[in-house]
């Protein structure tokens, strides 16, 4: 089990930049899949970016080649940068765990993160 809080969120202008942090309440070491989903009102919960089983990073299409995914095992943290923010990029964000035999998701609590002009 573990316990996730985002911060970071915030007002940002289009073509704007914002860093999120997520903090565990454990170490983050041995978990594998840790990632970032988003939420705009009216519409589902989608994946931003993720670690993978194999140790690798992704970012969706809707942020590819603005998106920056990292993990800091030493402060049990993991961020999420995106540039060049877009209007389309309002959303509650959501730090993510996979964890247990059923790889159960945790979640934190959600950080807003508003882009307008």
């Amino acid at each position: 089990q573990v316990q996730l809080v985002e911060s970071g969120g915030g007002l940002v202008q289009p073509g704007g930049s914002l860093r999120l942090s997520c903090v565990a309440s454990r170490s983050i070491s041995s978990i594998y899949v840790m990632g970032w989903y988003r939420q705009a009102p009216g519409k589902q919960r989608e994946l931003v970016a993720r670690s993978t089983s194999i140790g690798g990073t992704y970012c969706a299409d809707s942020v590819k080649g603005r998106c920056t995914f990292s993990r800091d095992n030493s402060k049990n943290t993991m961020y999420l940068q995106i540039d060049m923010l877009k209007l389309e990029d309002t959303a509650v964000y959501y730090c993510n765990a996979k964890m247990g035999t059923n790889w159960s998701d945790y979640w934190g609590q959600g950080t807003q993160v508003t882009v307008s002009s």
